[in-house]
């Protein structure tokens, strides 16, 4: 933790406090947010900042483009609602009350899925450049993932499988955002 500081600066002043707003926020939901109907937030402000923190620790420091900046709140949000469906009853069984946890189980699986695939449509047609083959193929595969992750068969409590659908989705959000690459500026 006492590194965090000096190393998140090594990357320049922006970027750094870039990232440091990140750990804030993943400071914030555990200790004050994660049982609340705002545990969504601090995810997505901390996957937001994520490509701020890469752009602006490029020489002239440019600030990402908004739409990367959603990409990256979607994906968090995303990852926020995928990441609880597997220990939804353990969660509340310790009083744990976010805003998935509200939801239940299959809208927050219906939720997570919308979510990235919003951020994979985000991704393919963003300004940046146009979709081409790769970006129209990587978002008909999103929707495919999507949909399976949000079919009711997959929100029993004894499956795991619309959290693997969601994982998939979230490793192809992470490609597609790859591929944009000098288009992140």
């Amino acid at each position: 933790a006492a590194a965090c500081v000096p190393l998140s600066l090594a990357s320049g002043r922006a970027a750094g406090a870039a990232h440091l707003l990140a750990v804030a926020a993943a400071l914030a939901y555990n200790a004050l947010l994660k049982g609340t109907l705002w545990s969504w937030l601090p995810y997505a402000l901390a996957f937001a900042l994520l490509p701020a923190f890469v752009t602006l620790g490029l020489p002239g420091h440019p600030w990402p483009p908004p739409w990367l900046l959603a990409v990256g709140a979607l994906l968090g949000v995303g990852a926020h609602f995928t990441n609880v469906i597997p220990d939804l009853e353990a969660d509340l069984a310790c009083g744990i009350r976010g805003l998935p946890h509200r939801l239940g189980r299959g809208s927050s699986a219906a939720l997570a899925a919308a979510l990235l695939l919003a951020a994979s449509a985000t991704l393919v047609l963003s300004p940046a450049s146009p979709p081409g083959t790769v970006g129209w193929s990587g978002l008909a595969l999103a929707g495919a993932l999507a949909t399976g992750a949000a079919l009711p068969r997959t929100r029993r409590p004894d499956s795991r499988l619309a959290f693997q659908l969601a994982i998939g989705l979230s490793a192809l959000d992470v490609a597609l955002l790859l591929l944009r690459g000098t288009a992140l500026r």
